[in-house]
């Protein structure tokens, strides 16, 4: 049995964006004799219920959480500035308890109910409120510290960094991933040097869109579908690896 498991996939309850089926993530996870897997979709827990129960039949802890979207300030602000930060930022949440599992329906259903613009945001002042039993991973270069580190600099990302363990204390971690994307080699580095700067614990993820290399060209004809761009449009949104 593989001691490593996935803890940052969507699946096809991230709406045009992830490709991945709940039965056949479930299945592979099996097949690597995987002990726990996690569902992390953009902005909600449309899947979390069928998760839940699809893992247990499998006999494999099933971890619900989601990628949720932080507004940089306040989740009621509705403006954007193109020179600024950008509408959100990303952070993995996952549920380690019942109460967690609680706070983790509160901040997505208010997300919607009164965060959305662009995406169902919530902020940090929620974050704070709604802390409790959730674990949070730094997430993807669309998360706050990667973006920071990548555009801005190490200070600023090192606040950003001491701000969600404010919040979550010893249940932050610094997520690093590598997809040979190359902003992605800045971030990673520098998360681990504020890793060992803050002492906050890295963990390792792979931000998962679908399930086998074969799988690419459909997840990016999904990306066409997600963006309303013809698939031979040179300048749309794209995965640059496979």
């Amino acid at each position: 049995m593989s001691s490593f498991c996935h803890l940052h996939n969507h699946s096809h309850y991230s709406l045009l964006d992830g490709a991945c089926r709940i039965d056949d993530l479930i299945s592979l996870a099996h097949e690597f004799g995987m002990p726990a897997l996690a569902l992390t979709d953009h902005g909600n827990m449309h899947g979390a219920i069928e998760f839940y129960k699809k893992c247990a039949k499998k006999g494999i802890k099933p971890l619900v959480g989601a990628e949720v979207y932080v507004a940089p300030a306040s989740r009621f602000d509705r403006q954007s500035d193109p020179g600024a930060a950008p509408t959100s930022f990303h952070l993995v949440l996952l549920c380690k308890n019942h109460q967690g599992y609680k706070n983790l329906m509160k901040l997505a259903s208010a997300g919607y109910l009164e965060g959305f613009y662009y995406k169902p945001r919530i902020d940090k002042k929620l974050l704070a409120e709604h802390h409790e039993g959730l674990i949070a991973l730094s997430a993807c270069l669309k998360g706050e510290v990667a973006w920071r580190l990548v555009r801005e600099n190490q200070q600023k990302a090192a606040t950003a960094a001491e701000e969600y363990r404010e919040i979550f204390g010893e249940d932050f971690y610094l997520e690093v991933q590598n997809h040979f994307i190359p902003e992605e080699e800045v971030a990673r580095t520098g998360i681990l040097a504020l890793a060992d700067e803050l002492g906050i614990k890295a963990i390792a993820t792979n931000d998962i869109h679908y399930l086998k290399r074969e799988h690419a060209d459909a997840h990016d004809v999904l990306l066409c579908l997600q963006t309303g761009k013809d698939y031979d449009d040179p300048d749309r949104m794209r995965y640059r690896t496979r």
